[in-house]
């Protein structure tokens, strides 16, 4: 398990952190959209998709900084420990989930853009909730295995403080 965080971390959480960026820039250009034409079917679209836009400055913000803290590895122990590590995914991980189930709700589960007329940024929309529940469910990999590695940990003797990976 160790080995397999050792490479999986980074290369999940840099999944994570491009796919966030993509997101960003979805979500910032529908909400200047509809600062400026106003055209948005409802409101709480607009502060949905604005919802977003927060999710994603926070996961690439905060991921990014995760990712730099562990590939720095034991120079900064508390936080590179699986307590911090589960609870900031965690804590993304449920930002993720609302953020991608009020966009979809939002728009009713789906966009068929041939044949609606009533929302007028349609492939936008769709992207928008096509890469949420993607980071999601990538998010959801990751957590599972901080929470297997904690198991792991807890069970060696080294309590919740211990880190990812082994030294």
């Amino acid at each position: 398990m160790p080995d397999f965080l050792r490479w999986a971390y980074p290369l999940f959480f840099s999944i994570i952190i491009v796919f966030a960026i993509i997101e960003l820039s979805i979500s910032a250009w529908l909400v200047a959209k509809y600062n400026a034409h106003h055209n948005f079917t409802h409101r709480s679209l607009r502060t949905r998709v604005r919802y977003t836009l927060f999710v994603s400055i926070w996961t690439v913000l905060f991921g990014t900084i995760s990712l730099i803290i562990f590939l720095m590895g034991p120079v900064v122990s508390i936080l590179t420990s699986v307590a911090t590590h589960a609870i900031f995914i965690f804590m993304t991980w449920v930002l993720w989930v609302a953020a991608a189930a009020a966009v979809t709700q939002s728009v009713g589960g789906n966009l068929h853009c041939s044949t609606q007329t009533e929302f007028v940024y349609c492939g936008h929309l769709n992207a928008l909730i096509a890469f949420a529940w993607m980071i999601w469910i990538f998010l959801s990999f990751l957590l599972v295995a901080i929470i297997v590695r904690g198991v792991i940990v807890v069970r060696k003797g080294d309590g919740y403080s211990g880190g990812l990976v082994d030294e």
